[in-house]
């Protein structure tokens, strides 16, 4: 049991078989999920950024409304009307807007679903990172120095609870995705 000894030897030559399978069972899961993750972003994205307009005030119907209200006011000065017989526009650059409650609902929905989306993303991809640093070879040392800190490397990536991680992610991607649905139906019903 010295320091070259055959225990380590094989300690790390079994360690070695079990850490590839379970790596390589992490890394295709995340590699999935990130593929997933990337592609639902950018979705939501697009569906974020044409709902966001209906948080603020739409101009253009703004300028329609006071173009109308001066087409009215020249055609009232040509028939020698006063302008106060002319309606006022009921909407002005300088109204206070409030969008509809159901434009809030799918616009708060959408970005909790992004956001969701992002943070499994970005959880995934330094879950990948601790598991590159689990990896990396140990060439220098005895086989009882490689062993040990192969065995220190297995034991923080269980105190940091990875593989508790690495199966949470897929849940957190079902809740983004859930709530994108929500949000979707929200803005159907209102149709």
């Amino acid at each position: 049991m010295g320091e070259k000894g055959r225990m380590w030897k094989t300690y790390l030559a079994e360690s070695a078989k079990v850490d590839a399978d379970k790596v390589a069972n992490w890394t295709d899961a995340l590699d999935v999920l990130l593929v997933f993750a990337g592609l639902f972003s950018a979705v939501v994205s697009t569906f974020v950024s044409q709902t966001f307009q209906t948080l603020q005030i739409d101009n253009h119907e703004v300028t329609s409304y006071l173009i109308f209200e001066l087409v009215h006011l020249q055609r009232a000065s040509m028939d020698g009307l006063p302008s106060s017989s002319v309606p006022k526009s009921p909407l002005s650059p300088y109204m206070t807007y409030h969008p509809t409650s159901t434009a809030s609902w799918v616009n708060g929905l959408w970005f909790t679903s992004l956001v969701l989306s992002l943070t499994t993303a970005l959880i995934a991809v330094l879950t990948k990172q601790w598991i590159h640093e689990y990896r990396t070879s140990i060439e220098l040392g005895t086989y009882r120095e490689r062993g040990r800190i192969r065995q220190f490397r297995f034991t923080n990536l269980s105190d940091w609870h990875v593989p508790v991680i690495i199966g949470l992610l897929p849940v957190l991607m079902h809740v983004a995705l859930g709530v994108f649905f929500a949000g979707l139906i929200i803005l159907l019903l209102s149709l």
